[in-house]
C-alpha cells in the first residue's frame, strides 16, 4: 500500500508541475501578444511621423520589460 501511495503522490507531483507549465506557458504566450500589439501601435507612430510618441512607447516598454520576472527562472 505505501508503494501505492508513493506512485499517487507522484502522479500528483507530475499534474501539478504540469499545470504550472501550462499556466507558465500561457502567461509567456499573452505576454508574446502584448509585446506584439506594441510594436504594431509604435509602427503606426513611426508611420504618422510621431517618432518623439513612438521613442516613449519604447521607453515605457523597456521599462515595463525590465520589471517582468523572466519566464525562464523557475520558481522554487
Amino acid at each position: 500500500m505505501a508503494s501505492a501511495m508513493n506512485a499517487d503522490e507522484r502522479l500528483h507531483a507530475l499534474e501539478t508541475e504540469n499545470a504550472q507549465l501550462v499556466a507558465e506557458l500561457e502567461e509567456a504566450e499573452a505576454y508574446e501578444q502584448h509585446l506584439r500589439q506594441l510594436i504594431m501601435e509604435v509602427k503606426g507612430e513611426l508611420a504618422a511621423g510621431n517618432h518623439e510618441k513612438a521613442l516613449s512607447m519604447l521607453n515605457a516598454a523597456l521599462s515595463e520589460i525590465d520589471s517582468q520576472t523572466d519566464v525562464v527562472v523557475q520558481h522554487h
